[in-house]
This record gives structure tokens, C-alpha cells and sequence, in this order.
């Protein structure tokens, strides 16, 4: 049952939310129990938006089973280009005023916007998806070891080169890409010695558009390829389409991120060539923080998704990864060694 401090007396704030977030990026919401005048789950995309095929619409899936099983209204929330700090506390403080519980950023650039907002607000659960550790009551930190899904990614592309040659492209050169990169190359060396990993960061802030690119990172996949590279992974947000299309027009192998981008609609002319992805489970993240605040007990801290707990993992969705015999009997072992602590990856 919903706490009573998350019922909204009055239905004019309903209908103003579009109003009040209108300064601050573009809003969906909808209410699948306005009877009992409660509103529930509300996310804020980080860059790219919803329609990335990867990090956000993880988060929106999240949303939806949320929806479907309480019955309650939510909102989704579009970030604007060039926005500041100041933009994403409007925007949490919106949500929160309006009656949203829980309230979740979605990426670590969220992270100075809801301490502040988080204090202004302590009946309100917030959660922030990525490595962004908040020390508030009322904050989940919704965590992965990315590393470790990457190390898998590092095995997999290591086993598929034919030139002894792989890429690795991140969105932006920050500490959260920086364990996606450590975690890859690690496992292609781990692997096999020979292989080389040719590395690149497409900006170094995400107002640069490191995250919101495909034509980057379409770029500077094709710049890898001409260096030999025949397996790819990206770490890049929508910025990863890019790289999934050279990818395909090279007739080399693509690795996916967050989501499995093999069964991602908009990649579906791609797909032959997405070897696997290296997901994390956002979207079980979002919807346990939900349910959490729904049942009366909300999760706070730190809340760390793993291989152990099988939310940070490989995809296995296109035939020719899952019936590579050799290929998975790798992962497997190295997955099994990284669980029982035999290997230990790196985040950096």
C-alpha cells in the first residue's frame, strides 16, 4: 500500500506537470489509476534521451513494468541540450513537488542536482543510476560493475578477431567509462597476449556530445577498422549506433552496451553483425526501487548490481555467439573465476 505522504490532494498540480517541467525538457505521463489520486514512479533521462537503444530506454522498460503493476501514474522527462546543473535540480524539484515517489536521474551528471534536491525533499525516495555515491537518506545509488560485463565483452572479442586486432570507443573520457575500457582490455589480454586494443574517447565532457552522436561515433569506428580492427565495442550511450552501423557497412563485429542491442528495434538491420552486449540491468534497478517504495521499505545507499547477483551480464540473442561452443565455454570459466573472486577486473 502507498504511504499516505505520496497521495496528491489537489488535481490541478496533475494537470499542471507539463507546465512546470516545461522549462526543463519535455514530459510524458500516464495514469493508470487517477481514482486513487497517487503518482508514482518519474525518471529523468540523461544525454541522448529516450530512443538511445541502450542506457535510457533500459530505464523507461523499468518504468513501464513499474506502471503496469501499480497502477499508478508516472512521468519520463527529456533532458535539453546545454542544460546546467541548475536545469536538472528544476527538473528534480518539479517531479518531487508534483508528488512523483520515487524520483530517479538517469546518469551519473545528475548527481550534484539531486543532493541538493534530496535534502529539500526528505519524504521523497531519489535514485541515481551510475556511479554517483550520495550520501543522503533518501538517495539510492543504483550502481553496476561494469567492468566485469566488459571483461566478458574483452573475452569474446579476443576469441572473434581474425586480425589480432579489437576496438574499444567511449562516449566521454570520465572514471564511469574509464571502467567499461579497463574491464575490456583486460579480458582481451587476459585472453590472448597477442591481440591489441585500439582505444578512443569521442569528447571529454558530454555537453561535447560524447554521449548523443552516432555520427562520432560512426567516425571513429571507421577510423579502427582502417587500423584492422575487426570486433568493436562501444561504450558511447546513442553514440553507439554509430558504431553498430560502421560496424555493419565493414562487415565486422559490433559489441552492444546496456541493453541488448541485438533484439533493439531500431538496430534490427544491424543486428547480423552485433556479436553479443554487455548489458546491465537498469531496468530491474529502476523497477526494484519502485517496488521497494511501494512496499513501505525503500532501498537507500548503495545498491550494487553484479555477475553474482546477474545484473551486469552478456547477451547471447545473435545464434552465431550463442553456438560458439569454444567461444562460450570461455565466458563461462572466466565468468565462473570472476564471480569466486579468481580474477579480479579492474575499474580503471
Amino acid at each position: 500500500m502507498r504511504r499516505i505522504s505520496r497521495i496528491t490532494v489537489a488535481g490541478a498540480a496533475t494537470a499542471s506537470l507539463a507546465l512546470a517541467l516545461a522549462a526543463c525538457g519535455g514530459t510524458s505521463t500516464d495514469s493508470g489509476s487517477e481514482s486513487k489520486g497517487d503518482k508514482g514512479l518519474a525518471i529523468a533521462y540523461d544525454v541522448g534521451g529516450k530512443g538511445d537503444q541502450s542506457f535510457n530506454d533500459a530505464a523507461y522498460a523499468g518504468l513501464e513494468q513499474a506502471k503496469k503493476e501499480f497502477g499508478y501514474e508516472t512521468a519520463d522527462v527529456e533532458p535539453t541540450d546545454g542544460e546546467t546543473d541548475a536545469d536538472k535540480e528544476q527538473r528534480l524539484s518539479s517531479l518531487a513537488k508534483q508528488g512523483y515517489n520515487p524520483v530517479v536521474g538517469i546518469g551519473y551528471a545528475y548527481a550534484s542536482a539531486m543532493k541538493n534536491v534530496a535534502a529539500k525533499y526528505p519524504d521523497t525516495t531519489f535514485g541515481i543510476v551510475d556511479d554517483a555515491t550520495i550520501e543522503a537518506k533518501n538517495v539510492a545509488d543504483l550502481v553496476f560493475n561494469e567492468q566485469e560485463a566488459s571483461y566478458l565483452a574483452g573475452v569474446a572479442a579476443a576469441k572473434s578477431t581474425k586480425t589480432n586486432t579489437v576496438g574499444f570507443v567511449g562516449g566521454v573520457d570520465v572514471p564511469l567509462i574509464h571502467k567499461f575500457q579497463a574491464g575490456y582490455e583486460q579480458g582481451v589480454k587476459d585472453t590472448d597476449p597477442k591481440v591489441k586494443v585500439v582505444s578512443q574517447y569521442l569528447t571529454q565532457t558530454a555537453e561535447e556530445g560524447g554521449f548523443s552522436s552516432p555520427d562520432k561515433g560512426k567516425t571513429a569506428a571507421e577510423g579502427q577498422i582502417e587500423k584492422k580492427a575487426d570486433v568493436v565495442y562501444a561504450a558511447a550511450g546513442l553514440s553507439g549506433q554509430g558504431v553498430i552501423e560502421a560496424a555493419a557497412a565493414n562487415k565486422v563485429w559490433a559489441i552492444g552496451v546496456d541493453s541488448d542491442q541485438y533484439k533493439q528495434e531500431a538496430l534490427a538491420k544491424y543486428k547480423d553483425s552485433i556479436l553479443t552486449s554487455a548489458t546491465k540491468d537498469v531496468a530491474k534497478a529502476v523497477y526494484s526501487l519502485a517496488k521497494s517504495v511501494e512496499d513501505g521499505k525503500p532501498e537507500t545507499g548503495i545498491v550494487r548490481g553484479d555477475l553474482k547477483s546477474g545484473e551486469v551480464g552478456l547477451s547471447d540473442s545473435n545464434p552465431k555467439f550463442a553456438d560458439d561452443a569454444e567461444l562460450q565455454a570461455a565466458i563461462k570459466s572466466a565468468k565462473e573465476k570472476i564471480i569466486s573472486g579468481e580474477i579480479k577486473v579492474k575499474s580503471s
